[in-house]
Parts: C-alpha cells; structure tokens; sequence
C-alpha cells in the first residue's frame, strides 16, 4: 500500500496495469463516538486500504463505499497466492476508469462490520466481551461520521469524489448531505434514497432466519460460532435479489448436478468447498421422529442453482458476522432521506457535489425508478446532477460486475 505522498507525474499516470500488493491498515480513534441513538461506545477502529498517492494539496481523494456484504478490500491482492482480487479491482487501478495514477483511492470497513472495523463481534473495553446485541443501532450517518474522522486523520482536505453501489450508494448520498462542501463529486449506483416494502421484507426474513436459529443464542455466541445454518439461509435468499431471473436461467436453467456432486444430508455446500455441519446445525435441519437412515424422500442438491446458492452461503458464513448482518441490513431499513429531512427535495438543498446516479433496468432490489426519483429531487432542488440508466439483465449486482459502459461513465464523471 502506497504511503501519502507527492503526485505522480504524467509518464506514470499514463500506464495501465493492477493495483499489485495491498496491506490493510487499521485507524484507531481513542475518542468517545456517539452513535445517532445517543449512545456511545468509548471510540473505534476502522480498517481500510488505500491505493495512489495523496496530492500536496489532500485535494485528490476519491473514496470508495462498499455495500452491505463487501468490506475494505476493494482492489488488489493481499499476497501472490491470493486468487481472489478486491471486490472492484475492474474498476480501480493505474489507467482504470478510477485511476490510482491520478487519484489517491480509499475504501474502510463500516462501523458496525466484522471485516476488523468496529462492530457487534468486537470486544467491549469497559467489559473486556464482545459487545453482541448490546453494541448500539448503527446508521449511514454514523458510518459517515466515521469515516470522516478517519480522513481526517490521513490529512484529506477535500474529496474529489465518492463512489459506490447499494449501500455504498447510501453512503455517498449522506456523504453529500451531511458534508457539503468537502465533495466534490459523488457517484451513486443501484441504490436509493429509502427501500420499498420488498426490500425491507427480504431484509427481514433474512434477519429472522438468524434470529430463529438456536446457536444465535440472544445475541451470544463464541467467535467462529452461532447461528450458521440461520446467516446461511440469509445470504441464500439475499444473494437472489441480486441476480435476475435471466442472468440465473442463462446461467443455471435447470441443469441438475452431476450424481457424485449431491450433498449429504447436513451438509450446506457441494463440491470442493462443502463443509458439514456441526452436530447441532445437522439437527437443526432434520424432523423430529423421522428415521434418518431411511427417508421418505430425499431434499439433496438435484440442481446446479441449488449448488451455487448452498455454496454461496458457506462461504458468506465463513468470513461474515451474524450479529453485523443483522445490524447492517436494520441500517439499511432505516435509511430514509425523504422521512429524516421532510422530502428529497429539502434533504438535497444543501448540496454542492456534482452528481451522477446510475440506475440498471434488471435491478429488481433498488429499482431505476428508485435511482431515478434521487436525480428528478437533485433536479428539482437546483442542483447539478446526471441520471444514466444501463440495459443489463444481470440484476441488482450490475454495478460489480464486467462492463465498459460503467468504466465510461465513472472515468468521464472523474475527469
């Protein structure tokens, strides 16, 4: 990771390539936080990336918001064995639509997470315990006002610009209204301004799936263990909302699983990264009174979506907190510009940023209408702003994924 320094020269700027090796760091923020519930835990840690080079002037920082399951690792690799680059490495590097030549990239773990930022699985030191459950209601505003004290302290005057998509986008519209005159752009993708019905519901069902689970245990539980089955569940079903019926029929339509691929009972995955469930999560799943040995019918993988959504959920439980999933999706529920402000309008009326908001036609999680009803208010409140909506059948997680038209719009809005 590339230390704040002096800008590079033009020569530099004008080579293309990858971010290569990264190092998380951690800022630590000794002072009290007070949290928008009015509680407050007796300070925090963030931890984060950086790439590029911090101008003389702190005025070349472009940071970038992360959504719900992402973390800080938003380009790069962390060693030469590492197969799997950060989340947005497409998008960030020297000569990439966000150019780590021209701009000094930034992107932290939010407050509440469980990726090293501060959150429920971290420990309380006034009781030397994870805090759990009673780790206070975290919003987008306090993972703002994190963040800012975090630039601060790396000595960023100013952002060129923030970026990002689904929560992420949350996260750069509070941004702007919460710090008007530190941005300069702000770039929201796939987002909105408060969710619909829909999306608090699947938020919820996902939530209860945690919260039914027995190894939740009121909040409680040993590090590495709780409520798997429940947050695997969860991620199951929220990972669907972010596809659409034609990208998941292209690429799965009902192709049944090869017979040596098929879990056993108790098992969440298929494949090379299955992994059985413990004694208690196997008994979760199975019917009281019912003879294991010979069931009346069998409910293993018959076919490639159920595989791919089994996986996804082992390897969500693998890296991911219970508690934050809990905490972060409550955020997103409670994110309400419109109810917070009186209307759109009067959230937006301080303003200064210029804006882009991009919305994707197959986005069935935030809808275009969603993305579009942030720009028509920026609009109505005088303020300048682009709408761009992308024909794409890849669903919510467009903005993520391999496209030249996105690589377009960002570098165009950047430069």
């Amino acid at each position: 990771m590339n230390d704040a320094a002096s800008e590079p020269t033009a020569s530099a700027r004008s080579e293309p390539g990858e971010v290569g090796l990264v190092e998380p760091r951690d800022f630590v923020s000794p002072a009290p936080f007070t949290f928008d519930n009015g509680l407050s835990i007796p300070g925090f840690t963030l931890r984060y990336e950086t790439y590029g080079r911090l101008n003389a002037t702190g005025d070349n920082a472009v940071l970038v918001c992360h959504a719900l399951s992402g973390d800080h690792h938003c380009a790069g690799i962390h060693s030469l064995t590492d197969k799997k680059p950060g989340w947005w490495n497409n998008l960030i590097g020297p000569g990439k639509a966000v150019d780590t030549n021209k701009f000094f990239v930034l992107c932290a773990n939010v407050l509440g997470g469980c990726q090293g930022s501060t959150g429920p699985s971290s420990i309380d030191p006034r009781t030397g315990q994870a805090y759990g459950i009673t780790f206070p209601a975290v919003t987008i505003r306090d993972m703002v006002r994190t963040q800012k004290r975090w630039l601060d302290s790396l000595g960023v005057r100013s952002l060129y610009g923030v970026i990002g998509g689904s929560m992420g986008g949350m996260q750069v519209l509070q941004w702007s209204l919460e710090y008007p005159a530190f941005v300069q752009r702000a770039l929201a993708m796939a987002t909105t301004a408060r969710e619909g019905a829909q999306a608090i519901a699947f938020n919820e069902v996902g939530r209860q799936a945690i919260l039914q689970d027995p190894e939740w245990n009121h909040g409680y539980y040993p590090k590495g263990g709780g409520p798997r089955v429940g947050l695997a569940i969860a991620r199951m079903m929220a990972h669907i909302t972010y596809l659409s019926d034609a990208s998941m029929d292209r690429k799965f339509g009902r192709k049944a699983v090869a017979a040596h691929h098929k879990t056993a009972p108790g098992t969440l995955a298929t494949g090379a990264a299955s992994a059985p469930l413990g004694a208690n999560e196997a008994s979760s799943l199975s019917m009281e009174g019912v003879d294991p040995v010979a069931p009346a019918a069998t409910f293993d993988v018959r076919f490639e979506v159920e595989s791919y959504l089994r996986y996804q959920g082992q390897s969500f439980i693998n890296r991911f907190d219970a508690n934050s999933y809990l905490y972060i999706t409550r955020a997103l529920d409670q994110f309400d510009l419109a109810a917070t402000h009186g209307s759109l309008e009067k959230a937006f009326a301080g303003v200064q940023a210029a804006t882009l908001v991009v919305g994707f036609t197959s986005d069935w999680l935030f809808p275009p209408e969603q993305n579009r009803a942030i720009a028509l208010a920026l609009l109505r409140a005088g303020k300048r702003v682009s709408y761009a909506e992308l024909a794409t059948d890849l669903g919510h997680d467009s903005f993520l994924l391999e496209s030249p038209q996105i690589y377009d719009l960002v570098r165009g809005f950047l430069n």
